[in-house]
């Protein structure tokens, strides 16, 4: 069974950066592809970005790709999501998930949203 635990959170100045952990733990980790998703007060669930075990793919959210960035160290088998220039609209409970491999990222998110298996969540706070 895959079990991820989250840090990094915190409270930050506009203009910061923020560097998330997510540790996997769990004999098929490898067949997993991560991912970083966040939850605003009053809004849905977001997907901010995703990093493949497997293949090493990533991907970023169009709309954070030029501050946002994701890794991975598989020798700890954590993944990173480094974060600078953060705003207050950044401001969220991010949740590191998991979920088996998919061909795209799309299906991917879907997937994971039904039955993937989830952090306990880090909350990210940046003040203006």
């Amino acid at each position: 069974q895959v079990q991820l635990v989250e840090s990094g959170g915190g409270l930050v100045q506009a203009g910061d950066s923020l560097t998330l952990s997510c540790a996997g733990s769990g004999r098929t980790i490898s067949r997993y592809s991560m991912g970083w998703f966040r939850r605003a007060p009053g809004k849905e669930r977001e997907f901010v970005a995703g990093f493949s075990w497997f293949t090493g793919d990533t991907y970023i959210t169009e709309s954070l790709k030029d501050r946002f960035t994701i890794s991975g160290d598989s020798a700890k088998v954590t993944m990173y999501l480094q974060m600078n220039g953060l705003k207050p609209e950044d401001t969220a409970v991010y949740y590191c998930a998991a979920d088996v491999v998919t061909v795209r990222w799309s299906s991917w998110v879907r997937s994971t949203l039904q039955k993937g298996i989830w952090g306990q969540g880090t909350q990210v706070t940046v003040s203006s």
